[in-house]
């Protein structure tokens, strides 16, 4: 407690005590000032009832009028260039009691051994940590990214509450979650404290911008074309359902702007004021990704070739072998990848995934096989069963709940032309890989026909020397 009364009472009262041991039976003047003496000491108390009481009345008020108070705000960062900071990011500032600290749920390290791994696996953990605030706003300005403060209209046990448990998350032993891209980040976990420390469930508005969560990473991405390719091939249907409005939050400008017009259960605000601690710009993003450059672009370039390259090696009747195979190489090495998400890593979303049907291990048999005869039944096999895999899911994937990144279908489009080709190539009469081969590199078709050129010649002579 910042008044001192307590001291200021008891000096009078000592007096008093003086006072009537030495004086109370001598004179006026003793009545006198043991009188004026008590009319101080009950003035002093009077002033501590009433500031008590006054501080009782205002004890929500600001921290500019009382050092005990606590404000408590959520701070909303804008997007920023890195991948990590597409879709910006939120902390916690509580100012009050001498203190101004952020606490922030979106650190990690690095460092830690495995990382990459660890990451893939779904294995990531993300700490809580509490530092000065004066760390925190250099970053983003610096970087020119908007920054807003929202002052939560928090009464002072609540605010207390809410310091209390980030303090408590924030101790080493509890300082690490596992962190979840959509369901348990730093966003969402902002949303639990501030529950918790209400003892309600805050009402947020209902409407929902975005369908699914795939669809609000990809408005957010959007100047990042290949990172998204990069998500819709290792996240399968389980970001592509519909989305209610707490589970739209987890992109913290999102929750921003619903935690506007957020109520408490009993009617207040959730937010008090905002306010801009940094003006920067709403997209701190780097420039667009040329048209050129992006991966449907590349894909369309893709199927271009493989058109081309099926139509020469069709007419020929031979396959150009150093090209299938980096084709299916390339494939099984982002199947690999596939299957690994699926089938061991523990993200949510990453199973089940539609596209191990088509991306898969399995289209590594392929790379190797195109190059030997002897294996050339396991390399017909995986031709047709490629033939049939992608052909029902260019068939059948509007019916499927998976939405898909637009340049993965060129892509399957090639894997079925080439795997076709293969197939038709590949059968006995016109296979000319090492078998079929003569030393010169000569199909056999052609050696057969030369062979009856030369018989026939032999006969005429015979018949011109008869």
């Amino acid at each position: 407690m910042w008044l001192t009364c307590p001291a200021e009472i008891t000096a009078p009262e000592i007096e008093i005590k003086e006072l009537f041991d030495h004086n109370l039976n001598r004179s006026f003047v003793g009545a006198m000032a043991i009188f004026i003496v008590m009319a101080l000491s009950w003035h002093c108390v009077t002033a501590r009832a009433d500031a008590n009481n006054s501080h009782n009345v205002f004890h929500y008020a600001d921290s500019e009028v009382f050092a005990d108070s606590l404000t408590v705000s959520v701070v909303t960062c804008y997007p920023g260039p890195e991948i990590y900071e597409l879709c910006g990011h939120s902390a916690v500032r509580v100012k009050g009691e001498g203190r101004d600290s952020v606490w922030n749920f979106g650190m990690f390290n690095f460092r830690e051994p495995n990382f990459v791994y660890r990451f893939v696996k779904g294995e990531t953990d993300y700490m809580c940590v509490g530092y000065p605030f004066a760390w925190f706003l250099p970053e983003y300005q610096k970087r020119g990214s908007k920054v807003v403060e929202q002052e939560l209209n928090l009464t002072q046990p609540e605010a207390r509450k809410l310091l209390a448990l980030l303090q408590t998350e924030a101790l080493p032993q509890n300082c690490r979650y596992r962190y979840n891209y959509v369901k348990d980040n730093c966003a969402t976990r902002i949303l639990d404290r501030i529950d918790d420390a209400v003892s309600s469930r805050v009402a947020y508005p209902d409407s929902v911008a975005y369908a699914t969560f795939r669809n609000e990473m990809r408005a957010y991405h959007r100047d990042y074309p290949w990172y998204q390719f990069g998500i819709d091939l290792a996240l399968g249907s389980g970001i592509d359902y519909s989305l209610n409005s707490r589970e739209e939050m987890f992109v913290p400008v999102e929750m921003m702007k619903k935690m506007e017009t957020a109520r408490l259960a009993d009617g207040r605000s959730l937010v008090k004021r905002q306010n801009v601690l940094n003006e920067g710009v709403a997209c701190a993003t780097l420039p667009p990704t040329p048209w050129w450059q992006s991966p449907l672009f590349v894909s369309i370039v893709a199927l271009l070739l493989a058109v081309t390259l099926c139509a020469v090696d069709y007419r020929r009747r031979r396959i150009t072998r150093w090209a299938y195979s980096l084709w299916f190489f390339l494939l099984g090495l982002a199947g690999s990848l596939v299957a690994f998400l699926v089938f061991v890593s523990v993200h949510e979303a990453t199973s089940p995934n539609t596209l191990i049907l088509w991306l898969n291990p399995l289209q590594l048999i392929m790379a190797v096989c195109v190059w030997s005869c002897a294996l050339r039944h396991a390399a017909v096999a995986m031709a047709w069963y490629n033939i049939v895999a992608t052909l029902c899911m260019l068939v059948f994937w509007p019916f499927q709940s998976q939405s898909g990144n637009p340049a993965f279908f060129p892509l399957m489009a090639a894997t079925l032309l080439l795997s076709s080709t293969y197939a038709i190539i590949a059968h006995k009469e016109s296979y000319n890989i090492n078998r079929g081969s003569s030393s010169s590199g000569r199909p056999a078709r052609v050696r057969a026909k030369n062979s009856e050129k030369s018989r026939r010649a032999i006969s005429n002579n015979k018949k011109g020397a008869k």
